[in-house]
């Protein structure tokens, strides 16, 4: 046989795209529309509905960007069409094959009810099938301008990411608002032939499979009539249904397919725009699961269901129907697909709480899940995290970004810091955004690297951000793909029957321990310094606030506990750490509206945290600690003065003078305080810290030493830092001023100025403190850099194996060598609140009170000795999304601690980043929960959140080994329990009197419920 391949692809190809899609819709007639463009933000329909309209033709540019422009329809269908099945159609100027990310729009009736959205890859609108002809088509149309941020792969520096600049040219033009007919057959045509040409191109040549399915296609075109499509596709179908009809391999590999929108709350737009997408897309959903009885949807996200529960009842109540009818499955159990890294380990678990919660009470259900398919790696506490929670899997798709390792597993069980292990998958489609195309098809069944042991993967299908969800396209596709020979087999199912299915013929699945590091977008760590600033402390006040609120609750007759104000506080904080917020990757837009959010947010939890000490009784100055540890340090009067001060852990005690150790020396630049010794050199680096109490050399080279790289990655700006950034740098050695600014018996500091680049500055203020191995540096800086990448180095004289860094409930350790290559991939990582190296016998911390990315790597000094140099990721400056990321003011401090182990890492990362405050209050009621016992450390104190005043207190292993201890409580106990994350009851719990005994495995992370006796 002569090969004729080439031939008979390109008769299909051209016969396909030029004859049978355009014959899809048969006859038209267009609207007559009208426009009026909103003033500002977006308006409700009632407004819009009253607003003046003028005719509006095709072809006419419309939409400034962000703007809202609402279009006036209407129609009526033709007579002749009586019986035929009929659709709106609206092309609002859609830019290329991008599903989302671009002009979008929610379609009403004339009463307001929302019907359908219209995205790029989703245009129609059911008019009525069968129509009867004759009836009149009105329609109000809010369509939103949106920019394509995308348009330029991210290669261009673009001023549309803010209203306030992105400036009111008309971004698109109106090509189309019709009443068309839909041919069902040509749409079904369709269909058979993308199906058949998309698996005949991914068979192997020899495959007869595939020799089949061309020939067939050639004959198929033979019965085409090129004049009439719609007249002779019954015929076409019929020649191609026995290729359809062939049934897949008894082996075939099995995936379940679940629909899908993935919706970033906020990233190239802002989160007010979010609200409208996830509208547009759910009102999608709910017509789609009307259409296709067998379509699921899973969503994840509390928080976009509340939008749309508060802003669009209609399209609410039609997903609780959904939701009873079994076609739309909540997922993932959480307030927002939150960051993976640097959220805090309570935040994590309010995620948790918030987001399970909303779906128990609003539709009765608990999710099983947890949904993060897009998220820039996963801490090593999620597993027991979300355990605790009662979730039973974990799904995320991300982790096959990896840019130099590929991860080994597809189903696994993932074992956190503490040994908890959750069942896990990655779907090897390798998107969350499937559209079960032959590639698709053919990528899933050969990355699946559990072949031979499993058999069925998990495919999210459905276009996200703005595309409008899952199609009937889609829909039809899996249909076709259900049991056809060369084909995986497709099924529609809920998650948790895939995960069922999967864990039950894989229960010895492989074991993955550790984080899940994604390699790629490590800059995330470290972008957008102020939203991450403004996290990390909005963290530690929602502790404060919940503490003193807690300790007025039980001490202060007449205090009501503000329960409605912390939800809504945690909320705002929850769902600014998603994904792309607190990461640093959206617009600019998003990331001004956060820090305004944080700053209201510190505003309110400082009037909460006041109204509660105030509660307590006026009286005289107190100090009051609310870190877990109890501390012994100087604090400043509200004079300005220093004081040396003891004060309980979670208590307070009198502002009174307590003794120091030792007096704090100044001498030139070098500061003595009896602990260390601190000599700052002529260029303001540290030329000498020595541990007088260890008596040896802290440093191996110049310490504190701030590095200026160029950073320019090759890919997404704001998200990646690549490791070429090394190679080019500057250090900033010229100080303008370097000069002591206190010399007192408590406090001894040097300020080092500096200027450069382009008319950027940093000043530090180098403190010693009476009392203290910490060394701390207050930093301000002023930055005004491009494309640059400012870090802190510590060269650390220690030969140290591997670091430790805090994550949320404990710590994780990483190498530090690079003898493969999944080492050398960790040249960037995450941390919380402290890093810490050792050798055997001693070991030194470096403590931030804002910054989360770092790198530690090791050298041999010319004398044969090791340095372990961490060093600091403090600003960077992409400029795409954000032109103007970083630029301006940045306030930090980050510390010193020679002579640390781990446990002095933990209480020094809790005493920085919550300094003790000093307010007047009366008397000195006992800390409301004190521990007696080493390694126990008590992360959360409330009162539970069914308003029952029981009190509720979160702990945690903090060192990595086993712990016993005796929670103390400063009120009567009458009883405890052993909760979940919710605060339900597990286990009672015994109890000794005033107190709790406690036993923790190493990390464990346990949830007291504490009734409260009579007094």
């Amino acid at each position: 046989m002569h090969d004729e391949r080439r031939r008979i692809e390109e008769r299909v190809e051209r016969v396909h795209t030029q004859r049978v899609k355009p014959a899809i819709y048969a006859a038209s007639v267009p609207f007559t529309v009208e426009a009026w463009q909103a003033p500002g933000e977006p308006v409700p329909f009632e407004e819009a509905e009253a607003a003046p309209y003028t005719p509006f033709a095709m072809d006419t540019p419309w939409g400034p960007p962000w703007g809202t422009t609402w279009f006036r329809m209407h129609g009526r269908v033709p007579a002749e069409w009586a019986g035929r099945r009929v659709e709106a159609v609206i092309d609002l100027g859609f830019v290329g094959d991008w599903p989302g990310n671009q002009a979008e729009a929610l379609v009403h009736l004339t009463d307001g009810t929302p019907l359908k959205a219209v995205n790029p890859l989703n245009q129609y609108v059911p008019v009525g099938n069968p129509v009867r002809g004759g009836e009149a088509i009105d329609y109000l149309v809010e369509a939103a301008s949106n920019p394509d941020i995308l348009a330029d792969n991210f290669s261009k520096v673009t001023p549309l990411g803010d209203v306030l600049t992105a400036g009111d040219k008309p971004l698109y033009t109106f090509r189309r608002a019709d009443l068309a007919v839909l041919d069902e057959e040509v749409f079904h045509l369709d269909l058979d032939l993308q199906v058949l040409r998309e698996l005949m191109v991914h068979l192997g040549e020899h495959e007869p499979r595939r020799h089949e399915i061309l020939h067939t296609l050639d004959r198929a075109m033979d019965a085409v009539d090129l004049d009439d499509v719609s007249g002779s596709a019954t015929a076409v179908r019929e020649i191609l249904a026995p290729a359809l009809a062939k049934p897949a391999h008894a082996s075939a590999h099995t995936i379940s397919g679940v629909g899908h929108a993935h919706i970033d709350s906020a990233w190239l737009w802002p989160i007010r725009e979010t609200k409208r997408k996830t509208s547009r897309t759910f009102s999608n959903v709910t017509a789609l699961a009307d259409e296709y009885e067998d379509f699921i949807f899973a969503c994840s996200q509390a928080q976009q269901y509340e939008w749309v529960r508060d802003n669009y009842p209609q399209v609410w109540e039609r997903i609780k129907k959904a939701v009873e009818k079994g076609q739309w499955a909540p997922v993932g159990g959480m307030w927002v697909e939150s960051d993976g890294n640097l959220p805090g380990g309570e935040a994590v678990a309010r995620q948790f709480v918030h987001g399970k919660r909303f779906f128990i009470e609003n539709f009765g259900i608990e999710t099983k899940g947890v949904w993060l398919p897009d998220s820039f790696g996963y801490n090593a506490a999620y597993p027991q995290l979300a355990k605790l929670a009662g979730n039973e899997w974990f799904l995320t798709q991300k982790i096959s970004w990896n840019q130099t390792n590929t991860f080994p597993h597809h189903t696994f069980w993932w074992e956190g810091i503490d040994g908890t292990r959750i069942f896990t998958h990655f779907p090897p489609v390798d998107t969350y955004n499937a559209r079960f195309s032959g590639e698709e098809m053919d990528r899933a069944v050969r990355n699946y690297r559990e072949k031979g042991a499993g058999t069925r993967s998990l495919a999210p299908f459905g276009w996200g951000d703005g595309g409008g969800g899952p199609t009937r396209e889609i829909m039809e596709r899996a249909r076709r793909l259900a049991d056809l020979e060369g084909s995986p087999k497709v099924v529609i199912e809920h998650p948790d029957e895939f995960f069922a299915k999967a864990r039950a013929e894989y229960e010895d699945a492989p074991v993955w321990n550790g984080e899940l590091y994604l390699e790629l977008h490590r800059a995330t760590y470290t972008s957008q310094a102020r939203t991450k600033q403004g996290n990390r402390r909005s963290e530690h006040r929602l502790r404060e606030a919940e503490l003193w609120a807690t300790t007025a609750a039980l001490h202060a007759p007449g205090y009501t506990y503000p329960y409605e104000k912390l939800d809504r506080l945690w909320k705002t904080v929850l769902l600014h750490q998603f994904h792309d917020i607190l990461p640093g990757s959206s617009i600019a837009w998003v990331h001004r509206e956060a820090e305004a959010e944080y700053a209201r947010v510190a505003r309110e939890l400082e009037e909460l945290t006041a109204q509660a000490v105030t509660a307590l009784g006026a009286g005289d100055a107190r100090v009051f600690n609310t870190s877990p540890r109890d501390r012994a340090e100087v604090v400043r009067t509200p004079e300005g003065a220093p004081v040396y001060v003891e004060v309980p852990a979670n208590g307070s005690a009198p502002l009174a003078a307590a003794e120091p150790p030792h007096p704090v020396t100044v001498d030139g630049l070098t500061l003595d305080n009896g602990l260390v010794r601190v000599v700052v050199a002529e260029d303001g680096t540290l030329a000498s810290v020595r541990d007088l109490v260890a008596d040896r050399e802290v440093l191996g080279e110049k310490g504190n030493l701030l590095r200026l790289h160029t950073d320019l990655p090759n890919y997404w700006d704001a998200w990646d830092v690549d490791k070429h950034y090394r190679n080019r740098y500057t250090d900033l050695l010229d100080a303008e001023s370097v000069t002591v600014v206190e010399a007192d018996p408590l406090v001894g500091a040097v300020r080092v100025e500096r200027s450069f680049g382009k008319g950027s500055r940093i000043t530090q203020t180098i403190t010693v403190r009476a009392g203290s191995r910490r060394i701390d540096f207050e930093t301000d800086i002023d930055w005004h850099e491009a494309e640059k990448f400012l870090k802190a180095g510590f060269p650390i004289d220690v030969r140290a194996a591997h670091s430790s860094a805090e994550i949320q409930f404990g710590h994780v350790q990483r190498p530090t060598h690079t003898n493969t290559s999944w080492e050398a991939a960790r040249f960037e990582v995450s941390g919380h609140r402290w890093v810490h190296v050792g050798e055997p016998g001693y070991g030194v911390a470096v403590i931030n009170d804002s910054t989360y990315g770092h790198d530690v790597s090791r050298t041999v000094r010319e004398d044969g000795g090791t340095t372990t140099t961490v060093r600091l990721s403090l600003v960077r400056a992409p400029r795409i999304p954000d032109p103007e990321a970083d630029q301006g003011k940045h306030r930090l401090t980050y510390a010193l601690l020679p002579g640390a182990t781990i446990e002095d890492a933990v209480a020094e990362g809790y005493a920085l980043n919550l300094p003790l405050r000093v307010a007047d209050a009366a008397g000195a009621p006992a800390p409301v929960v004190s521990v007696e016992g080493e390694g126990v450390t008590v992360e959360a104190v409330k009162l539970a959140d069914d308003a029952s005043g029981d009190v509720v207190v979160r702990l945690y292993e903090s060192g990595g080994g086993r712990a016993r201890g005796v929670l103390r409580t400063g009120f009567p106990l009458a009883g405890a329990h052993l909760t979940d994350l919710l605060e339900r009851p597990l286990s009672e719990a015994a109890t000794d009197g005033d107190g709790v005994p406690v036993t923790l495995r190493p990390f464990e992370v346990q949830t007291l419920r504490l009734a409260v006796g009579r007094r």
